[in-house]
C-alpha cells in the first residue's frame, strides 16, 4: 500500500432506525479513499465516542492503514488494561474500517481477503413473538411465507415481561397473557417485571404448541437471555430435548458458565452463547471444552473482525459453528462485517438479523440484499457499506439509560436482563 497514511479518524453517531449507531470513518492520504466500521454500544454510546476521539484517533493518525494486525495488537495494550465494551466497541470501528480500506485497495470484497467464498447464501433467522403461542405460530407461519427456515421464538420478548422500549428493537411487543407471575409486594421498586418460575414453565408449552401446528420442518431457536436460574436452565434444555430445539440460546449468564457443565452432561439440547463476551477467557474454556455448539459474540463488542476470524477458526478445530449476534442496536456496517465473516468461514452455523427500515437504507448505501431468508453480499470491494453523513445527522442519537436492562423478579430484587 505504499506510502499510504492515517490522516483522520472520527465517530459518525446516528439513528436512523431509531436505535442510537457509532460507526468510525478513518480517512487517508490517498483522496477518496476511506475506510468504515462499526462501534455501536448503544448503552454507553457517548462512552465509545469518547474513546475513539480522544485516544484511538491520536494514536492512530500517521499509521500504515496496512498493518491491520500490528495495529488490532498494539491498539488493543495502549491503554494497559483491556477488552471491555467500551474499548473493544472503539477497536473494532477502527479495525473493520481498516479491512475496508485494505479490500478497497485490494478491489476484492473483504470475503475474499478472509479466504474467499465458502457458500452461495448466507442463512438468516428472524425474531418471533407474540402474547400467547397463538399470535407467535401465526408471527412464525408470515415469516415462512417470506421464505425464512429458521426462526427466534419468543413469547413476551425476555422472560414474558413484553417491552415498550424502542431502543430494543425499535417495536413494542406485548407482555405474554397467558405466563401469571407472582404478587409484588406494595411499594414497588420502578422496573421491568418478570418471573422467572412462571416463564420457564412457559416455554415447553410454546414449543408443544408449535411443533404440533407447524411440525418439524421449520428450525426454532429460543433465547432464555440468562433470565432464570442456572439449575432451572439445566431443567429447561432437558425438558426442551423432544422439540429439536436449533438452539437455545444463552441459558445462564456469563458469571454462570461452570454450570454448562453439568447442562451438557444432562441435556442433548445444542447451546448457543456469547453475546455478552468480551474477553478470550470467556469463550476459550467453553469452545475447547465442547460446552457450546454455536459461538454467538457480538463481532463489534470482542473487538471487530481480526480476533472473529480468529474465534471462528479455534471454533472450527472444535466442532463448534457460528452464530453471531445480529441485534437493532448494530448497525449496518455491522451487519457486512458479520456477513464478510458468515462468507468466508467453513463452521458458519446461522446468522441473527434485524430487517433495517427505510431510513437506514438511505442512511447507508450498499444493505445487503435478503430474499427468501438468505442475504447475499455485494460485490464491491471492501465492506460494501457507504454512509451518506448528511443524512445521518438528520437522525441525532439520543443517548440515555434504556429501560428494558432495567429487569426485577417479582419481590423486586434486581435480575439479570
Amino acid at each position: 500500500m505504499g506510502n499510504l497514511r492515517i490522516t483522520g479518524v472520527k465517530t459518525i453517531l446516528t439513528a436512523p432506525g431509531g436505535i442510537d449507531l457509532a460507526v468510525v470513518k478513518v480517512e487517508t492520504n490517498q483522496p477518496g479513499l476511506y475506510g468504515l466500521g462499526c462501534a455501536t454500544f448503544t448503552q454507553r454510546i457517548h462512552a465509545v465516542k469518547t474513546a475513539i476521539d480522544d485516544y484511538m484517533a491520536p494514536f492512530l493518525i500517521g499509521k500504515d492503514p496496512s498493518r491491520i494486525e500490528d495495529i488490532w495488537q498494539s491498539a488493543c495494550v495502549s491503554g494497559y488494561w483491556r477488552s471491555g465494551p467500551i474499548m473493544n466497541n472503539a477497536l473494532s470501528g477502527v479495525d473493520m474500517a481498516l479491512w475496508d480500506i485494505k479490500g478497497k485497495v485490494a478491489g476484492l470484497p473483504v470475503y475474499e481477503l478472509l479466504g474467499g467464498q465458502c457458500r452461495d447464501g448466507i442463512a438468516l433467522y428472524c425474531h418471533t413473538d407474540g402474547s400467547d403461542e397463538f399470535e407467535v405460530e401465526d408471527n412464525i407461519r408470515a415469516r415462512m411465507e417470506e421464505g425464512y427456515q429458521y426462526v427466534r421464538c419468543q413469547m413476551g420478548m425476555y422472560g414474558g415481561a413484553g417491552t415498550d422500549d424502542l431502543k430494543l428493537i425499535a417495536t413494542q411487543l406485548a407482555r405474554a397473557k397467558n405466563i401469571q407471575p407472582k404478587r409484588s409486594p406494595r411499594g414497588s421498586t420502578p422496573g421491568i417485571y418478570f418471573d422467572p418460575d412462571a416463564y420457564v414453565r412457559s416455554v415447553p408449552r410454546l414449543f408443544e404448541h408449535l411443533r404440533n401446528k407447524l411440525g418439524f420442518g421449520i428450525e426454532f431457536i429460543h433465547d432464555v437471555h440468562e433470565r432464570v436460574t442456572p439449575i432451572a436452565a439445566v431443567q429447561l434444555a432437558k425438558t426442551l430435548e423432544p422439540y429439536q430445539l436449533f438452539y437455545l440460546e444463552d441459558p445462564v449468564a456469563p458469571e454462570n458458565i461452570d454450570w454448562l457443565k453439568m447442562l451438557r452432561q444432562q441435556s442433548s439440547t445444542p447451546i448457543s452463547m456469547g453475546e455478552l463476551f468480551t474477553n478470550v477467557n470467556d469463550w476459550k474454556p467453553l469452545i475447547t471444552n465442547n460446552l457450546i455448539d454455536y459461538i454467538r459474540c457480538h463481532v463489534s463488542t470482542i473487538g471487530g473482525i481480526t480476533p472473529a476470524k480468529k474465534l471462528a477458526t479455534l471454533s472450527e478445530i472444535h466442532g463448534v459453528r457460528t452464530a453471531w449476534h445480529g441485534p437493532g442496536d448494530i448497525s449496518p456496517v455491522g451487519v457486512a462485517a458479520n456477513l464478510h465473516l458468515d462468507m468466508s468461514v467453513t463452521n458458519f452455523g446461522i446468522q441473527e438479523y434485524t430487517p433495517m427500515n427505510d431510513a437506514l437504507r438511505e442512511v447507508f448505501s450498499g444493505c445487503p440484499e435478503i430474499e427468501r431468508g438468505y442475504a447475499y453480499l455485494s460485490v464491491r470491494p471492501g465492506l460494501g457499506i457507504d454512509i451518506d453523513e448528511q443524512k445521518a445527522a438528520q437522525y441525532p442519537c439520543i443517548g440515555g439509560i434504556p429501560s428494558w436492562t432495567l429487569a426485577r423478579t417479582p419481590d423486586g430484587t434486581a435480575s439479570r436482563p
